[in-house]
């Protein structure tokens, strides 16, 4: 009888992967018997946990990669293909904060935002896709999952114009499903959206609910925070990468187009 949730034979590329919920799923794959290629433009964090995977008896690769450069897209998925044997999972997590409100943040810091966090979501899928479709290098289908956030689907003060980015990447996730359905490719397209998250990136949150005037001091924003969570509870990197590797595992092979949300019930609240 086969594991639940085992990716043996299979190949994974994830993003981000240096620290945070990139590098929870980076191991959480690897545990699951998957062959995974780790990038992040932070090379020497890469290069380490590749190295204490591999000692634990994984298989990764590693190597630097901007998301916002399309010729780096190019020669990752080229050596995921080389080196990993093919590619079933891209993992697209790297992506960056931005806080404060819509009048004070600049139009440079939204272009940066926007490279980061939609430009490198339309180029992973588009260099996935032509790897795994009928014909292409890898040529066996596989599934691509796209980190988005609760921030893109609900409005939350502080977070215009992070949220809208990953409100993009929602809807890229779907009109790609949908599209690679259409044209019989054995793609399968998603997004998670994770809540309020205990990382360094997570923690930013409790400064911007500050700076916008939503709490008078951080002790008093995490209450806040932690009060509009039914679970009352920060979400840990792991919750994350479970979901990763149900989507990333034939146990979703019937999932497409859908959005999984990771976030102690706050948007259901």
């Amino acid at each position: 009888m086969r594991e639940f949730g085992s990716l043996k034979t299979k190949t994974a590329l994830v993003t981000g992967a240096a620290t945070g919920i990139g590098a929870a799923c980076a191991r959480e794959l690897v545990a699951a018997g998957a062959s995974v290629m780790l990038t992040d433009i932070d090379m020497a964090g890469c290069e380490q946990l590749s190295s204490a995977l591999n000692d634990a008896g994984g298989t990764t690769f590693w190597a630097q990669q901007d998301v916002t450069i399309e010729t780096d897209w190019q020669r990752v998925v080229a050596d995921t293909v080389d080196k990993c044997g093919g590619l079933d999972v891209l993992v697209n997590n790297a992506g960056i904060y931005l806080g404060g409100t819509l009048e004070s943040n600049s139009l440079e810091d939204l272009r940066r935002l926007n490279a980061v966090n939609v430009e490198s979501i339309f180029m992973g899928m588009k260099y996935a896709v032509m790897a795994m479709k009928p014909g292409g290098t890898a040529g066996r289908g596989g599934s691509i999952i796209n980190l988005s956030s609760v921030a893109g689907l609900i409005g939350v003060p502080g977070h215009t114009a992070y949220g809208s980015s990953k409100g993009a990447v929602r809807l890229y996730t779907k009109h790609a499903a949908v599209e690679f359905g259409r044209l019989d490719y054995g793609v399968r397209v998603n997004s998670i959206h994770p809540g309020l998250i205990d990382t360094q990136m997570g923690h930013l949150v409790f400064e911007d609910f500050v700076e916008v005037g939503q709490a008078p001091d951080v002790d008093a924003a995490k209450e806040a925070v932690l009060g509009m969570i039914p679970l009352a509870a920060l979400g840990q990197v792991e919750h994350v990468a479970n979901m990763v590797r149900f989507l990333a595992s034939d146990e979703s092979a019937y999932c497409t187009g859908a959005e999984f949300v990771v976030d102690g019930g706050m948007t259901a609240a």
